[in-house]
C-alpha cells in the first residue's frame, strides 16, 4: 500500500466518523458521557500500543534532537500567543482555556503534518516528521491535561495529583512512551513480527473524529468568527513567521529546517477537542475552532505553501 493510498484511507477515517457523529447527535441523550467513554477507551486500550510500537522502532541519534525540541517550541509559542490573545477577545470561564489549548496544540501527526512533509520532501520528510512529533505525548500528559483539569475548576490536592496525573489509566500513552524509550536505553531491538499499526491508527482516528462530530454544531461556528480569525492569525501567520525568523540563526540541515517550517503552519489538533471533552471545557468552541482552522489550512494555506515552496527555508 503506497503512502498516498494510506493517506486517502486515513482521510476517509476522518470524514466518515465525523459525519456519522454529527448525523447521530440527536440519538445521543447524554452526549458528554458517550464521548468521554470513547476517548478514554482510546487512551487506555489503543493509543498506548501505537505509541509503544512506533517509538520503539525509531532510529535515534543526537543530530535529530532539534526536531522534537522545535516541536515543543512551536506548541509553547502557540500557547503564549493564545494567552496573549484571550484577553482582548474577552474570553472567560471555560472558553478561555479552550481557546488557549487550541492555540497551542497543532496537527503535527500523520493525518496532516506528516503527510505534508511527505508531499514536499518525500520519505525522508515523513521519517523526520515522526521524530519531530515525539515531543507530543509528554507535553499532552504532563502539561495540557493537568492545565485543562485545573481550568475546569476541580480542586487540586495531593490525592488528585496522585490519582489523576500519576496513577490515572488515561496516562497509558505516556507509560508506553517511557517503556519504548526504556527498550532503546537497554538496546533491545524491536521485533520483526507483523503488528497492525495501520489498523490501530485507523481505529484511534475514527474514535476521535466520531467524538468530534457528536460535539460539533454549525451554529457554534458562526458564533466563533472573532475567535476563528484570531486562531488563524496565530496558527498561519505568527507561529510560522517567528519560526522562520529564528531558523535563520540556527545551523541545521536543509531537510530538518524544511520539516520544522512546514510543521509550523499546521492547524489546530484534535487533542484540543479531546482535552475539552475529558475535562468539561467548552466542547462546542473546541470543535468549531478545530473544524474551521483545518478547513482554512486545506483551502487557503496549503495552496499558498505549494505556490511559494521555493521561498521557504530548506525547500
Amino acid at each position: 500500500m503506497t503512502i498516498v493510498t494510506k493517506f486517502m484511507i486515513f482521510q476517509a477515517a476522518l470524514i466518515i466518523p465525523f459525519a456519522a457523529g454529527y448525523a447521530g447527535t440527536k440519538y445521543f441523550s447524554r452526549i458528554g458521557r458517550y464521548t468521554k467513554r470513547l476517548i478514554r477507551f482510546n487512551l487506555i486500550a489503543i493509543e498506548p500500543l501505537i505509541v509503544f510500537w512506533s517509538v520503539w522502532g525509531l532510529v535515534l541519534h543526537g543530530g535529530l534532537l532539534l526536531l522534537p525540541v522545535s516541536g515543543l517550541f512551536l506548541v509553547l509559542l502557540g500557547l503564549a500567543l493564545g494567552y496573549a490573545a484571550a484577553r482582548p477577545l474577552g474570553l472567560s470561564g471555560t472558553a478561555r482555556p479552550t481557546f488557549i489549548i487550541s492555540s497551542s496544540l497543532a496537527n503535527h501527526g500523520f493525518t496532516m503534518g506528516g503527510f505534508i512533509c511527505y508531499l514536499f520532501l518525500g520519505e525522508t520528510g515523513l521519517g523526520y516528521s515522526f521524530i519531530f512529533i515525539s515531543y507530543f505525548m509528554p507535553f499532552i500528559f504532563l502539561y495540557i491535561f493537568p492545565y485543562a483539569r485545573a481550568a475546569s475548576g476541580v480542586p487540586m490536592t495531593w490525592r488528585s495529583v496522585l490519582f489523576e496525573y500519576v496513577l490515572n489509566l488515561q496516562n497509558m500513552p505516556l507509560v508506553a512512551l517511557v517503556a519504548a524509550l526504556g527498550m532503546h536505553l537497554f538496546g533491545i531491538p524491536r521485533s520483526d513480527a507483523a503488528f497492525p499499526v495501520d489498523i490501530l491508527l485507523l481505529l484511534s482516528i475514527a474514535v476521535y473524529y466520531f467524538s468530534l462530530g457528536i460535539n460539533f454544531s454549525a451554529a457554534d461556528v458562526r458564533a466563533l468568527r472573532r475567535e476563528g480569525i484570531t486562531l488563524a492569525a496565530v496558527k498561519f501567520a505568527a507561529v510560522p513567521g517567528i519560526t522562520i525568523l529564528l531558523l535563520a540563526f540556527i545551523p541545521a540541515g536543509a531537510e530538518v529546517k524544511a520539516v520544522i517550517v512546514l510543521q509550523s503552519f499546521m492547524p489546530a489538533a484534535i487533542y484540543s477537542v479531546v482535552s475539552a471533552v475529558l475535562f468539561n471545557l467548552d466542547t462546542k468552541m473546541a470543535s468549531g475552532l478545530f473544524v474551521v482552522n483545518t478547513v482554512i489550512f486545506l483551502v487557503v494555506v496549503l495552496p499558498v505553501l505549494i505556490l511559494i515552496k521555493k521561498l521557504l527555508p530548506g525547500l
